[in-house]
């Protein structure tokens, strides 16, 4: 058996120990997941994967993406999809985050299509790419922003929190200009989310873009200047 199906069974039966079925009800409804949960609350999950990914190691990238794919393509628990994200973003595995991955994370992002797995990949998957390859995920980024998926959009918008002082505001002002007729809750949400965390670190250029775009819907403009004023 190959280091990748044995990871792969390794997480499965491990989740299926830790679960606490007691606690799967909520947590499916509170997602509203048609999904059904195992019961492994995060704090759980960081534990067993730390443990699984350190006594499987995966010795190349097809090994890496195969795994990753598997465990999120064939999950009959929303938990086993969390794994397959918390794969990508293992920090011995870390030499491969690049543009080629692009691909993978935009199939979860489609696939998965609800903000538990696709904040995750916008933040901490994609957006650290963008910002070590510019010239390859701009460009892509601005033609999500006017894709029909709506969570490439949101992958769109999103992608740069948290980038602080590296934040590409031409791209943020591009992105978001693309979305703001969108009538969407995620995508009003993900507009002034974005927005209200480059406040923090430029409050003036928030607060000029929102007062030169009237059209920004009223809870993007309050999420946006939630903390400025």
């Amino acid at each position: 058996m190959s280091t990748a199906a044995t990871l792969t069974e390794a997480v499965r039966a491990g989740l299926a120990q830790v679960a606490d079925p007691l606690k799967a009800p909520a947590m499916r409804a509170y997602m509203k997941s048609a999904m059904p949960y195992r019961g492994v609350a995060k704090p759980a999950r960081r534990v067993l994967t730390r443990e699984l990914f350190a006594e499987h190691p995966l010795e190349d990238r097809k090994s890496f993406t195969n795994t990753a794919l598997e465990l999120w393509r064939n999950a009959e628990y929303r938990e086993e999809r969390y794994v397959a994200i918390d794969l990508t973003g293992y920090h011995s595995y870390a030499r491969w985050q690049d543009s080629s991955l692009l691909p993978l994370y935009e199939e979860m992002i489609v696939t998965g299509a609800w903000w538990d797995y696709v904040d995750e990949i916008a933040i901490r998957r994609v957006g650290p790419i963008l910002r070590a390859e510019p010239a390859t995920v701009r460009p892509l980024m601005v033609r999500w922003s006017r894709d029909a998926d709506l969570w490439r959009r949101r992958t769109s918008v999103i992608c740069q929190v948290g980038a602080k002082e590296h934040t590409d505001t031409v791209l943020l002002a591009r992105t978001t200009e693309a979305t703001l007729d969108e009538p969407d809750f995620f995508l009003r949400k993900g507009i002034g989310w974005a927005l209200r965390e480059y406040a923090k670190t430029d409050p003036e250029w928030v607060r000029q873009f929102v007062g030169d775009h009237p059209a920004l819907s009223a809870l993007s403009r309050r999420e946006a200047l939630r903390r400025i004023g």
